[in-house]
């Protein structure tokens, strides 16, 4: 079994292939892939390794640029918000995400993700200003389908202070998908980003007899000496 790291996500695959050097076919994924993906590393990996069930733990950023007029340069990245975001509301409310709660009320009703249990861990929900420029940074167990989008769309509701920040718990214990579409609708998805998978450590050990990892082929200028014309 091989990993690839591409940027800051990991994908695995099974192979019937021994190989002694893991460059070329590094270099061989890179050349089938478009340019705007790029594989940053292959390893070997044991058996028990699945890039999705041996994650600890993921973290997504959401960007929301607040301003009345959008940045250029954010807006394929960002959520534009013109309405001037009360923060401290903002991070009141996301306080009560954090732990282990169920969320079934944040899961998109007309998707089955195949993760039948909705009790998830929340380990930290953070938001950071950089200028006009917010990062909500959320780090869990594991996310349903939307649901950080669907957490995102509840706070900017509450940012912008049309809803009050104890509505948060309210919506979390009806367990009902139906009780957060009165108030929110999922935040658009291009301000989203997953960002690390934090993975078990025993499942990252190399193992034994196997190639080395590679980080790609690095290609050096000759040094012959070519005639000046």
């Amino acid at each position: 079994m091989l990993i690839t790291k591409l940027s800051f996500q990991v994908a695995h695959f099974v192979t019937p292939f021994n190989y002694d050097n893991l460059a070329s076919i590094h270099a061989a994924l890179n050349g089938l892939l478009p340019s705007d993906i790029r594989v940053r590393e292959i390893s070997p990996a044991v058996p028990e390794f699945h890039a999705r069930f041996s994650a600890k733990s993921k973290v997504y950023h959401y960007k929301i640029y607040n301003d009345s007029i959008m940045d250029p340069f954010q807006h394929r990245y960002a959520y534009h918000s013109t309405y001037k975001l009360n923060t401290a509301l903002m991070r009141e409310a996301a306080s009560y995400f954090v732990g282990k709660h169920d969320f079934s009320a944040f899961v998109n009703a007309s998707h089955n993700d195949g993760v039948p249990d909705p009790v998830k861990t929340i380990f930290r929900f953070d938001i950071i200003e950089m200028g006009a420029l917010l990062q909500l940074e959320v780090e869990g167990s594991g996310f349903l389908y939307r649901q950080v989008r669907n957490m995102v769309a509840l706070l900017l509701q509450i940012g912008k202070e049309a809803l009050p920040c104890d509505i948060v718990p309210m919506i979390l214990a009806s367990r009902d998908r139906r009780e957060l579409a009165k108030y929110a609708l999922a935040a658009p998805p291009h301000g989203l980003c997953l960002v690390t998978v934090k993975y078990n450590e025993e499942h990252l050990r190399l193992p034994s007899g196997c190639p080395n990892t590679s980080f790609g082929r690095h290609h050096t200028v000759s040094k012959c000496k070519l005639p000046f014309y």
